[in-house]
């Protein structure tokens, strides 16, 4: 895949880079928040060949791309090196007042959790795994390889704060390292030894509550959210010459008490409730909250407020050292990859099932993006199917009470973390989620059509060849075409001079007077792409061809420019014509020219 052109076609469709307030990208997907969703074209992106779906969602423009996400993305600050942040404050402002308040939260806390997901994610599996070790005795606890990997799992939970106040620091436009700071003083040894030990402390006499940040959330998410009003303000107030100074000096002089003597214990205690409050809704009956999430879990992935139960999952390891949500989120997850796999093992069509079986795979180690975009949700009953699936598993993995002993993220990695009491039930929930959903999907969620009509509906139109007004073959000024002798077709007046490939294709057919040209899809569609009336007597004048007989084209690779202006001066036509040649061998072919792609398959 070419990540540069695609990052370009994105950029494109997205309205251009100057209506684009901040980009960032997540596991799958490209975020965008826009100055104005209205100039994206959304039908445009979701037909380019590397992008799964467009998702609109918690004040995001979504661009899913799978596991290449990274890749474009280097591409996309390469355009532009200002995507690696901000644009202007006005621009970001602006439309940061058009979203709600829950969009712009929900916003915050992905573009906060998302830069260090992968850390995250690799130190919980890394747990697992020395759970599973411990438990077959291939390695013990007194063991230093145990204990050094240990470590190495443990850290970035330990010093959560450190990393979610650096990442909301950028997110807020603060002082990264003074955000830093701020978070390392609050799990400062001395000071959690003293706080531990109940000795008493005091800030000139006011009495600080003894507590425990380390892997705690939501206290340096406040303490950061309130620097990003102080810090302007010592800002304004400090000439530039000394403002590098005394901004951070009395930003943490004043913020460090203050987060311990306020904030801190006030984000404990958010943490405290929200905890409270989640255990409560299991606790009044696990088997039906199983049912209820594992059943809504991925439609809730579809609209991006998914965010918010991670951060809740991550406060309760930290609270409770234990979450009982994350087995039920994995029997999601797996009933996403077995609804893929039904897919792949009965669908005939070789590029759906391509993407069904890279899905299944994905979705197995976490990522369910590709499985539900590309292929459970656009089939629909497969996605049914996958919901019911893992809502039965969910409720079998709340009846066992499973709960996960550290973070990461669900997936056939994840498992190990699942160990202990009611792990049984945990593996039967995975099981039903799984092959329940491959079954149903299997015997219920494919239709197969025939292979004409199957491979049709993906080879053609992908790309607008040419743009302009399109209008029917019979409109067109020469019988050759109008009668349909040559084939089903349409036609465009064009407003620009550059016909592109409208699918991928080998070049079957390149004229010498260079008017007109012929492509082959891989299925076996033909279609002749012909410039002007009579142009053929131009000789290949004002004609350029930019492709060779034999060569293999990708959707919107330049093909042929032409000089409308002179073509016209010279007496011809210069309507393009587009004619499948062997329309007769494709029963169900329809022509509807004000369809976004005029070749459609009943």
């Amino acid at each position: 895949m070419d990540y540069k052109l695609l990052a370009k076609q994105i950029i494109r469709g997205v309205g251009g880079s100057q209506n684009v307030s901040k980009v960032w990208h997540c596991a799958t997907r490209l975020r965008f928040k826009l100055v104005d969703e209205q100039k994206a074209d959304t039908t445009v992106l979701e037909s380019l060949d590397g992008v799964v779906t467009v998702v609109q969602s918690a004040g995001q423009y979504q661009v899913v791309i799978g596991n290449s996400v990274a890749k474009v993305f280097e591409e996309i600050v390469q355009l532009d090196t200002k995507f690696e942040g901000n644009t202007s404050d006005q621009a970001a402002n602006s439309n940061e007042e058009k979203q709600s308040l829950i969009n712009r939260l929900l916003a915050f806390v992905s573009s906060v959790f998302t830069p260090f997901l992968g850390a995250l994610a690799a130190s919980g599996i890394l747990k697992g795994l020395l759970i599973l070790a411990a438990n077959f005795n291939v390695l013990s606890e007194t063991d230093g390889a145990y204990q050094i990997w240990s470590a190495s799992s443990d850290a970035i939970f330990y010093f959560l704060p450190l990393f979610i106040g650096f990442t909301a620091a950028k997110q807020l436009k603060v002082n990264q390292f003074v955000a830093v700071t701020i978070a390392a003083a609050l799990i400062y040894p001395n000071l959690i030894t003293r706080m531990a030990e109940a000795q008493s402390l005091d800030f000139f006499g006011l009495p600080i509550q003894s507590a425990t940040y380390s892997a705690s959330v939501i206290p340096i998410l406040l303490a950061i959210w309130l620097l990003s009003f102080i810090e302007p303000l010592f800002d304004k107030f400090f000439p530039e010459s000394v403002r590098n100074i005394f901004t951070p000096l009395l930003s943490i002089m004043l913020m460090v008490p203050l987060t311990l003597l306020v904030v801190g214990p006030i984000g404990n205690s958010v943490s405290s409730v929200l905890a409270t409050v989640l255990g409560s809704v299991y606790s009044f009956s696990p088997m039906i909250a199983g049912l209820i999430l594992g059943a809504t879990h991925q439609v809730i992935v579809i609209f991006g407020v998914h965010w918010a139960l991670i951060t809740l999952m991550i406060n309760n390891i930290a609270e409770f050292g234990q979450d009982p949500w994350l087995p039920i989120v994995c029997i999601a997850v797996f009933a996403q990859a077995g609804s893929a796999l039904g897919v792949f093992m009965k669908t005939k069509d070789k590029k759906l099932k391509s993407i069904a079986g890279s899905a299944f795979i994905t979705a197995i180690f976490s990522i369910t993006e590709p499985a539900i975009y590309g292929v459970n949700l656009k089939l629909k009953r497969p996605m049914y199917f996958a919901l019911l699936a893992s809502g039965i598993g969910g409720a079998i993995a709340g009846f066992g009470q499973v709960q996960a002993s550290t973070f990461t993220f669900p997936g056939i990695l994840a498992i190990p973390t699942y160990l202990g009491n009611g792990f049984g039930f945990e593996v039967v929930g995975l099981i039903v989620g799984l092959c329940g959903a491959t079954l149903l999907t299997y015997l219920f969620g494919v239709k197969n059509t025939t292979d004409n009509e199957e491979k049709l509906s993906y080879d053609l139109i992908h790309e607008t060849p040419i743009e302009g007004k399109k209008i029917e073959l019979k409109q067109v000024n020469d019988p050759a075409f109008s009668s349909g002798a040559m084939g089903k077709g349409f036609a465009v007046i064009p407003t620009e001079e550059l016909i592109k490939a409208p699918f991928a294709g080998t070049v079957s057919a390149v004229f010498p007077t260079k008017h007109a040209i012929g492509l082959t899809t891989e299925s076996g569609v033909e279609l002749l792409i012909h410039i002007g009336i009579n142009t053929v007597q131009l000789a290949g004048e004002y004609f350029d061809s930019l492709v060779s007989q034999g060569q293999k084209v990708d959707p919107g690779q330049p093909l042929i420019h032409f000089d409308n202006e002179k073509i016209q001066a010279a007496g011809y036509d210069t309507t393009v014509i587009f004619v499948i040649t062997n329309s007769s061998k494709f029963e169900n072919l329809k022509i509807d020219i004000q369809h976004e792609q005029p070749i459609q398959i009943v």
